[in-house]
């Protein structure tokens, strides 16, 4: 058995969950709601106030499949609950970011400043100039959105200037000796 697959996911008050054919699953919570497509080979059942995921047989497939349908649906109840969040901070003289209106504007030593727009269902906020904030009950879209940020100039080994995750641990490299 799936070590992670075979926990159930206890469901908190306020949240409903509605389970369609296919395992077209339903989640809405105080946060939002939101719909998955799941694997159909799963056998997703709700238990009074917990989901069970459950696989057919040992099958490889399914073996992998269990782990993952399970990980999906925990997600989806954490984030219509909590949401997600992930911090960016950036590191370098001159670089910095900025709202305007629904657009995250970003300086990073390039000839030509960087606009991204806030994705339907996300939330970026910038407390000050080397800090962003993303927020969203989605948590696929809430990491993509970020990868995507820290894309645009990731840090580098040397003096460590880019975007980097809040919690990310920059290798540094020493440089060249000069005599």
């Amino acid at each position: 058995m799936s070590r992670v697959g075979r926990m159930p996911i206890a469901v908190p008050a306020g949240v409903t969950v509605d389970i369609a054919e296919n395992n077209k699953v339903t989640v809405k919570g105080p946060k939002g709601e939101l719909t998955r497509v799941l694997p159909a080979e799963m056998e997703i059942k709700l238990e009074g106030a917990e989901l069970v995921v459950s696989r057919p047989n040992d099958l490889k497939k399914n073996k992998s499949l269990h782990g993952l349908t399970r990980a999906l649906l925990h997600n989806m109840v954490v984030g219509v609950t909590d949401g997600f969040q992930k911090t960016l901070i950036i590191t370098g003289v001159g670089y910095k970011a900025a709202m305007q209106g629904k657009t995250l504007n970003l300086a990073l030593g390039y000839s030509h400043p960087i606009n991204v727009e806030t994705p339907e269902g996300l939330e970026i906020e910038v407390p000050d100039a080397t800090k962003i904030i993303i927020k969203g009950i989605n948590k696929e879209k809430v990491g993509q959105l970020a990868a995507e940020i820290r894309g645009f100039r990731p840090p580098e080994p040397y003096k460590g200037k880019g975007i980097k995750y809040e919690n990310e641990h920059i290798i540094r490299k020493v440089g060249k000796t000069g005599k």
